[in-house]
């Protein structure tokens, strides 16, 4: 009975159950651990999926009802919805928030639900919301300036300038978006022939001299000797892109020769041996690399307003909506037009 006793003293034994309740501690508390993470996620995925799933419109329209939520709170939700391109969501919340809002946020309510409106494309609905809010508010800027957004965007550009006169009645610069929308009317006259439209964008062109992009992009492709009869050498940079894809029977290497950055462009693409350097980066590499590197230039295209960048030239910027404030940015690509060309001769 001694020697029991005397082994439950035995060190070694002691070491032994202190290791094993080590052991079990850790394991339960590892597979308790687990189990509560689990818990916990499941309390997660409830609470996010209330964020990503939106009540029914019945729900909806009790939850308003009740005031669980504030105005503003349902405001910043569906602020929150547009802004990441849910405009469904949206506009349910702005139309059940505009049964239930007082007189001082109706037309702001209103204002919010047009504006989604033109974001989903929904621009008839869009417009009658407009003027709407213009027929009992008529110096309204902000619903004006969106009244001819839509007008431009369903092609009604007279429309659109007959909203113009308001806007200026309230002193508002209106001078950019005249001429961009009489620009467009002349683009879209399926009456005048291509003489006639490049002389009367001209002439519009030299009135205040706004929209170089657009009108030169035009005139440069339906009718090169009169663009570099009437182009303003200093406005190179700002229609570079188009500068640069001109074919080399439409140059006009007289007036090329006349300006230094149209020298070191055209040197650059390799139509002339003028410049053995150039200040602009890519143009200089390509110059001084020339025929040894299968590179060309790539444009991107940023709104000097917003500072949005795009793929393709705008005149007017599809986020903060300004007009001529694009900003012509270059870099260097491989040039795979040349690749085609020599794979296509190499089967001549």
């Amino acid at each position: 009975m001694n020697t029991f006793f005397i082994e439950f003293r035995d060190p070694l034994f002691s070491i032994i159950v202190f290791f094993v309740l080590i052991f079990v501690i850790a394991t339960v508390s590892y597979w308790f651990n687990k189990y509560r993470k689990q818990e916990d996620y499941k309390h997660l995925d409830k609470f996010l999926k209330q964020f990503t799933t939106l009540p029914s419109q019945n729900e909806l329209k009790v939850l308003i009802t009740r005031g669980d939520l504030s105005e503003k709170s349902w405001l910043l939700l569906a602020h929150s919805y547009a802004k990441n391109g849910d405009y469904e969501k949206s506009i349910e919340i702005y139309n059940e928030l505009l049964k239930v809002v007082d007189q001082v946020n109706y037309r702001d309510t209103l204002f919010l639900l047009g504006k989604t409106y033109f974001k989903a494309g929904f621009l008839e609905r869009s417009k009658q919301i407009f003027l709407n809010i213009l027929k009992s508010n008529p110096r309204t800027p902000q619903a004006l300036n969106y009244l001819v957004l839509v007008y431009e965007q369903m092609r009604d550009y007279t429309s659109a300038l007959d909203v113009l006169e308001p806007l200026e009645e309230l002193n508002k610069d209106i001078l950019s978006e005249s001429t961009y929308l009489k620009s467009l009317i002349l683009l879209n006259d399926m009456v005048l022939s291509i003489d006639e439209k490049s002389i009367k964008l001209l002439d519009l062109y030299k009135e205040n001299y706004q929209l170089t992009y657009m009108i030169f992009e035009y005139l440069f492709r339906v009718n090169p000797k009169l663009a570099w009869k009437n182009f303003d050498n200093s406005k190179a940079e700002n229609i570079v892109d188009i500068l640069w894809k001109i074919d080399k029977k439409d140059l006009n290497f007289d007036i090329i020769s006349q300006n230094g950055y149209l020298r070191e462009l055209y040197t650059a693409r390799g139509d002339i041996k003028e410049v053995a350097s150039s200040s602009v980066f890519e143009l200089d590499v390509l110059i001084k690399l020339q025929q040894k590197v299968n590179a060309t230039l790539s444009f991107e295209y940023i709104c000097d307003s917003c500072k949005g960048v795009y793929p393709f030239a705008f005149t007017r910027c599809t986020s903060c909506h300004s007009i001529d404030k694009s900003i012509v940015e270059l870099s260097l690509v491989k040039d795979y037009h040349k690749n085609y060309s020599e794979e296509n001769n190499s089967f001549m």
